[in-house]
């Protein structure tokens, strides 16, 4: 036996790296499992969700938002001004449009008296004197409308009488302009003759036009063709069922003479004159 006094060596135990350290045993690579296949419904969902909105694309439709409220309001106002009209008979539709038809009728008519008038200048012998017929025809016309003039035609009679005193001026004046639009040409209102400046306004117990008091009934004569006048003041939602909701009575008269001699007297104009001059 050797006296060797040699310790005996000790087992050696390998050294574990430390994990994540370089060399660090990975796990053996195997099958990934496979993911479940995703239905129709959902990749359209997964798509969609959450939603990928650019600024552009935010823009675009704030400005569509815009459009489209602009557009609903307008069909709204367009719904409510036909409304009177939804409820009305055929009787009445057809009177409107007959109305129309005549207002159209009357400016056409007007047009071919002008054109005849430029045709008779330009061929008559003696310009001079077809220009001075003229002149005086206009001049006459002119002060119909301006009231310097009385005047006689046929036309309707119409009688307002407002026992309750709820016809207030506003609504008088839409009687005035309604019956302008169907071709009214000379207007009278209790003795007061009425022009393109005549203003209406309220007055204690009454109505002042031109700052003259009137009071009810009130009395309107009115120069025109009596079958465009009084349809006017029928159509639904017009003049007399306006008046008719204020518990007035109205009354509608046709005349083949109505006569208009409440007069005005001429206003010079302080600063207009006549550029021929």
């Amino acid at each position: 036996m050797s006296n060797d006094n040699t310790p005996p060596e000790e087992p050696q135990v390998p050294e574990r790296p430390l994990e994540g350290e370089a060399g660090a045993q990975q796990p053996p690579p195997g099958p990934v499992p496979a993911e479940p296949p995703r239905s129709g419904r959902r990749r359209l969902a997964d798509g969609l969700w959450p939603p990928r909105i650019s600024r552009a694309q935010l823009i675009v439709a704030l400005l569509l938002f815009v459009l489209g409220l602009g557009l609903a309001i307008q069909v709204r106002s367009n719904s409510d001004s036909s409304a009177p009209l939804r409820g009305a008979r055929q009787e009445d539709l057809v009177r409107i449009l007959d109305e129309l038809d005549g207002r159209t009728k009357r400016l056409e008519d007007e047009k071919q008296k002008l054109e005849d008038q430029r045709k008779e200048l330009e061929s008559s012998s003696n310009q001079a004197e077809e220009a001075r017929r003229q002149t005086v025809e206009k001049e006459r016309q002119l002060g119909i409308l301006a009231g310097t003039v009385a005047a006689q035609g046929p036309g309707i009679a119409l009688k307002i009488t407002d026992t309750k005193g709820q016809v207030r001026s506003d609504q008088l004046l839409d009687t005035l302009q309604e019956l302008r639009a169907a071709g009214a040409e000379a207007i009278q209102i209790n003795g007061v003759r009425v022009v393109a400046g005549s203003y209406f306004s309220d007055e204690g117990g009454g109505v002042s036009i031109d700052g003259k008091k009137i009071t009810q009934p009130y009395e309107f004569r009115v120069i025109g063709r009596p079958q465009d006048l009084e349809p006017a003041l029928n159509i639904p939602g017009g003049v007399v069922q306006t008046m008719e909701k204020e518990q007035a009575t109205v009354a509608v008269t046709r005349s083949a003479k109505i006569v208009v001699d409440a007069l005005r007297a001429a206003k010079q104009p302080d600063y207009a004159r006549s550029s021929s001059s």
